[in-house]
């Protein structure tokens, strides 16, 4: 049984920059916040879900409480259910198991909510009584991960050198799909028939709310911290690891944000659908995990699997979407899946807009449908790497 989303049941707040406009804000009391808003500029109250996920990859203060708090501060005391984190394929795995739930028969009408603040990250303390004088060790959950994989013991950006070398991947490459990456990213700005691709799904403006949520403290009127790019400003910078190709202009930066995303039975996205023409309905999943160290990679075999299972191939679908936190990522995966690079995730896509890695790949699947809405239906595939040298992707259908 196919799940599916209503047409205008998602929606994500812009994305703000590394300590930013959002740093101060707890990311699920925020989420919690733009939750309610949404649902009721959408004029439901919530009692139409019988079952939630959050997905989220940064420790919050209380965060143990997990969706049934959530929930509760969005005023859905009724709505419990787990929260999931698999890194950047947190989104993926938030959508598949509120799908899995609703295929198994054990609910009907899902809220799948994804949430990140990667500013200000915690600071952890593990006790270890049997350490040197009791000393027990720290971590900074941000920072240590982001250097180092304690598998490979090497950090993510190694990984995208090491399949720039196997591919044979130049800087000069790279920096052409980066600037058709801002190039694409600035069409969805542009107005068509009075509004932009943006606010087809992200809620604008954005009054960003005070750390009591009393006051409002600015206001976001798009994503912040876009960086404008050139062919001469990116031929300036040199590789970030010696010997290597990727540049900064090659590779995300940090974010914070949420989004969200209702995920039910057909029957039931009719009368929840801004459109009830419109069907959104999810086909199909896929996983994979590369070899060690090679994690861009990973989306290829993952694409393959999700492609396979809905018995379809890459040239059945009608748009691409990627969570690219390396220009490297959309290189391989086109000469792989035999497409052309720069179709590829136009109106936006991570590499440009940032990374709050829970919420990353639920706005490239927003932004997936809305694409394929306007060129009339058909099938689109998400996918997107991440940590340990794995990846997931999704394959939607829009009628």
């Amino acid at each position: 049984m196919e799940t599916c989303i209503p047409h205008g049941g998602y929606w994500t707040t812009p994305f703000a920059k590394w300590q930013g406009s959002l740093a101060h804000l707890h990311s699920m009391e925020f989420a919690a916040h733009v939750t309610r808003l949404a649902l009721a500029d959408r004029g439901l109250d919530g009692t139409q879900f019988d079952y939630g996920v959050l997905g989220m990859t940064i420790p919050q203060k209380s965060c143990f409480y997990g969706l049934p708090w959530l929930t509760a501060m969005a005023g859905m005391e009724h709505v419990a259910g787990p929260t999931v984190s698999q890194a950047c394929a947190t989104s993926a795995r938030v959508m598949a198991t509120a799908s899995r739930e609703i295929q198994a028969g054990m609910a009907e009408c899902a809220l799948a909510v994804t949430a990140d603040r990667i500013s200000n990250g915690p600071h952890l303390y593990y006790p270890d009584p049997l350490g040197p004088g009791g000393t027990g060790q720290t971590e900074d959950w941000v920072m240590s991960n982001f250097n180092q994989d304690p598998y490979v013991k090497c950090d993510m950006t190694r990984t995208a050198e090491n399949c720039a070398e196997k591919w044979n991947i130049s800087t000069a490459e790279q920096h052409e799909v980066v600037l058709r990456r801002y190039e694409q990213y600035q069409q969805a700005l542009e107005l068509q028939d009075g509004i932009s691709f943006q606010q087809r799904y992200m809620l604008l403006p954005l009054q960003v709310p005070d750390k009591k949520y009393r006051k409002t403290r600015s206001t976001l009127t798009g994503d912040e911290g876009i960086t404008a790019t050139s062919e001469r400003k990116m031929a300036r910078l040199e590789p970030v690891q010696e010997g290597g190709t990727i540049t900064y202009a090659g590779q995300t930066h940090p974010a914070d944000g949420n989004a969200g995303m209702i995920i039910t039975t057909a029957d039931k996205a009719r009368p929840l659908s801004s459109d009830p023409a419109i069907r959104i309905a999810i086909v199909a999943y896929g996983q994979a995990r590369e070899e060690p160290a090679f994690m861009p990679a990973a989306p290829i075999p993952a694409s393959r699997r999700a492609l396979a299972q809905a018995g379809i191939t890459i040239h059945d679908v009608k748009a691409v979407k990627s969570h690219n936190p390396f220009a490297v990522n959309d290189i391989i995966f086109a000469r792989e899946m035999g497409i052309d690079v720069m179709t590829m995730n136009n109106y936006g896509c991570s590499l440009i807009w940032g990374h709050p890695q829970g919420p990353t790949g639920m706005r490239g699947v927003i932004e997936l449908i809305e694409e394929l809405i306007l060129l009339g239906g058909g099938y689109g595939l998400f996918h997107g790497c991440a940590a340990g040298d794995s990846a997931m992707a999704v394959v939607i259908r829009v009628d």
